[in-house]
């Protein structure tokens, strides 16, 4: 393969992903010194395209970093109404007592938002501020200085050929070098994977365990509508198979957020967490909402569940983690976003100092102090036992034993617990094929439940064909070999984009098919997958979903 001396650019600070994170990060340092040189890449086409969160916003990331926002015309227009909570049956429901409820988990003062759009007001601010922002710029290397640390990356590659050879148009792409880089990709980034690799940044902290999150979005009869309400559920059609839940977001303009997550430590590896989420849409609460109503738009993503013992050392020699690529979600909450703008808030605080002393390419050892000793890790800290609790005892000691959990760290800041391992990863806790029987999923209705590929088509997901295929594998045995043979090819079911099949003819060897177009860059694959054989990479930059305003 041929080598190219690549062109370079010089900044203060590179920060990857243009999610909340990163752009809090390089919103923050222009305020903090306008000279100061900063850049954002994003690989989505624009500024939001591969942003998905549930989302209802807590706004104490936002008051942190641009107080005066509600006169500033930002997209967060929905406050909460109305927070109710629901144990499904399969005909029936009970809710939950909000006075049962600690008052960490209430949605009162909170927003319902597309986090895709205030992404995108988010880098309008950042660019006012002289940020640069270059979106379908995907990063796929790092690049290292001298002392071995992390000195930029490379963005921008483009025009290789299916088997990896450089194309006519080949495009080497060009090194953003900086004092620091952030890396701000979001779950399980590919990135943020190699730096925790190579610093062991995850030595001393639990394993990280993820969920699977699926959203669609619906116009609904204007009758049925409650701009400001709020609904979650747990229990069906989850059962015992896996853990997870539901939530449901009235907007404005007649939509609603319908999502469903399932936690990816589940045994059952015929479990196929798309199905469930379309047979949840057939419960009665659920269905007589959406009747009459259209499916705009789909998408999914891992979300990192792991929280406060499962957050790896965030600062590494001439950069940071920040966001969900450090793991900063809330799980009984559901909320992440506000830990990760603060986290990008803190970060550029934390190197602006550094920038300021003349410093560059350190490990900024202060944000990891001041991360876990601030607001993020007093928001996680309190609820660390609600996820082992549940990976371990199910949903009925994580609802009884975890509450009460909270409620001891919500009034005294103590648990009685400690703090619980998680013990497994998602992978590991995956099971053989001979231990479990086949799931019989009903076939979907076409109205209210779809079928995989039809709703992949809501995501707007393109990716250019003629490049290599993002998904890696290490072994090209193993799939067939190793997956299918022992664990009945859960890569064909956990995929909520249909990327991966099995094609079985008689006579002759399974094949493994991977449709990388379909890919909607959720990275469930690079979590699941029981042999940890498949490596998530950045396709080339703006290929992937399109989202309007997850």
């Amino acid at each position: 393969m041929a080598e190219h001396e690549r062109e370079s650019m010089e900044y203060d600070v590179v920060i990857v992903g243009a999610g909340p994170a990163g752009l809090s990060a390089a919103i923050r340092l222009k305020q903090l010194d306008a000279d100061l040189d900063v850049v954002v890449l994003e690989k989505g086409s624009e500024v939001g395209a591969h942003i998905l969160s549930g989302a209802i916003l807590d706004p104490s990331g936002l008051d942190a970093l641009l107080p005066e926002w509600r006169d500033m015309g930002a997209p967060v227009t929905v406050p909460v109404a109305s927070d109710d909570f629901y144990l499904l049956g399969e005909g029936g429901r009970f809710r939950v007592p909000n006075i049962a409820m600690p008052g960490l988990m209430s949605n009162h003062g909170n927003y319902i938002v597309s986090m895709g759009n205030v992404c995108r007001w988010l880098a309008e601010q950042a660019e006012a501020l002289g940020v640069e922002v270059f979106p379908g710029m995907a990063c796929s290397e790092l690049v290292f200085g001298d002392a071995g640390e992390v000195k930029g990356v490379v963005a921008g590659e483009f025009g290789r050929n299916p088997d990896g050879s450089e194309g006519p148009g080949y495009e080497p792409g060009m090194e953003l070098h900086g004092k620091y880089v952030f890396l701000g990709e979001g779950v399980r980034g590919s990135l943020s994977k190699q730096v925790i690799a190579k610093y062991d940044l995850d030595r001393d902290c639990d394993v990280q365990k993820y969920g699977l999150g699926m959203k669609e979005i619906w116009e609904i009869d204007p009758e049925k509508h409650s701009p400001g309400r709020v609904v979650h559920t747990m229990g069906w059609p989850l059962g015992g198979n896996a853990g997870g839940g539901s939530f449901i977001y009235h907007l404005d303009n007649n939509q609603v957020y319908v999502g469903f997550v399932v936690h990816l430590n589940y045994e059952n590896p015929y479990v196929y967490p798309y199905m469930e989420f379309q047979r949840f849409k057939h419960h009665p609460m659920v269905a007589n909402l959406l009747e009459g109503g259209k499916r705009v738009a789909y998408g999914a993503r891992a979300i990192s569940e792991g929280g406060y013992q499962s957050i790896p050392k965030t600062a590494f020699p001439g950069g940071a983690l920040l966001g969900c690529a450090a793991g900063l979600v809330n799980v009984p909450r559901i909320k992440g976003n506000h830990n990760a703008m603060l986290s990008g808030k803190l970060a550029a605080e934390k190197a602006h100092e550094a920038i300021a002393a003349g410093r560059a390419g350190d490990t900024l050892d202060t944000y990891e102090a001041d991360l876990k000793s601030g607001p993020v890790g007093q928001d996680l800290k309190k609820v660390r036992n609600v996820k082992p609790l549940w990976s371990r005892y199910g949903l009925a000691a994580s609802l009884a034993v975890g509450g009460m959990d909270m409620w001891t760290n919500h009034l005294a800041n103590f648990s009685v617990l400690g703090t619980l391992k998680h013990g497994k990863t998602d992978a590991a806790a995956t099971g053989k094929k001979y231990d479990f029987k086949p799931i019989d999923y009903p076939k979907p209705d076409g109205k209210l439940s779809f079928d995989r590929l039809t709703n992949v088509s809501f995501s707007m997901t393109n990716h250019e064909e003629n490049q290599p295929s993002h998904l890696k594998l290490k072994d090209p045995d193993i799939p067939v070999d190793v997956n299918l043979a022992e664990y009945a090819g859960p890569s064909a079911r956990y995929c909520p984009a249909g990327v991966y099949e099995f094609v079985i003819e008689e006579g002759k060897r399974p094949r493994f098919v991977i449709n990388f177009q379909n890919c909607v860059h959720c990275k469930t694959c690079d979590i699941k997958d029981p042999s940890q054989n498949i490596v998530w990479t950045v396709p080339q930059g703006g290929d992937g979903p399109n989202y309007p305003n997850m």
